[in-house]
C-alpha cells in the first residue's frame, strides 16, 4: 500500500490535503501522472495543511454559490439537441459532458462533467439529472432532449 497526499477531488476517494492509502500500481499509475496526488512524506504534512486552509475557505464561499446555482439550474428545463433516427431514437446516448455543455450554452455557469449523473437516455423526451454542486447540495435538473435538425 502506498500513502499518496491528495492534491485535486477523486470521486471515491477523497479531496484535496486527504492523506489516502492506496494500492501502489494506482498511485504509480494514475493519481500521480494525473496530478490527483503526490506520494507523502514528512514534508508533505506542511502541504496537506496548507491544502486544508484553502479548501476550507474556499468551501465558506462556495457553499454559497452552490445554493445560487442550484436555484438557477432548477428554475428551468436544459434543452438538449441530439441526432436522432426514426421514432425518437438517439443515435448513441446523452453523457455527461453534453449535459455541461448545454448548461454553459444556457449560460447559467460553469459544471464539471465528472459532476453531472445522468440516466441512461436513448430517445427524445424528458428526462431528471441529478448535479453535485457542493457537499450536501444537489441540483435535480430537467433536461430537454430534442431532435437535432
Amino acid at each position: 500500500m502506498a500513502k499518496v497526499i491528495l492534491t485535486n477531488e477523486v470521486q471515491g476517494l477523497g479531496s484535496a490535503g486527504d492523506v489516502v492509502d492506496v494500492k501502489n500500481g494506482y498511485a504509480r499509475n494514475y493519481l500521480v501522472p494525473q496530478g490527483y496526488g503526490v506520494h507523502w512524506t514528512r514534508g508533505g504534512e506542511a502541504q496537506v495543511a496548507q491544502l486544508r486552509a484553502a479548501r476550507e475557505a474556499r468551501a465558506l464561499a462556495s457553499a454559497e454559490d452552490a445554493q445560487a446555482l442550484k436555484a438557477k439550474l432548477q428554475e428551468g428545463k436544459i434543452r438538449l439537441q441530439a441526432k436522432t433516427g426514426t421514432g425518437g431514437r438517439l443515435f448513441g446516448s446523452v453523457k455527461p459532458a453534453a449535459v455541461a455543455a448545454a448548461v454553459s450554452e444556457a449560460g447559467i455557469g460553469e459544471i464539471d462533467k465528472r459532476k453531472i449523473t445522468v440516466p441512461s437516455i436513448k430517445s427524445t423526451g424528458e428526462y431528471r439529472a441529478i448535479i453535485h454542486l457542493h457537499e450536501g447540495v444537489d441540483a435535480e435538473v430537467t433536461l430537454q432532449v430534442i431532435s437535432q435538425r
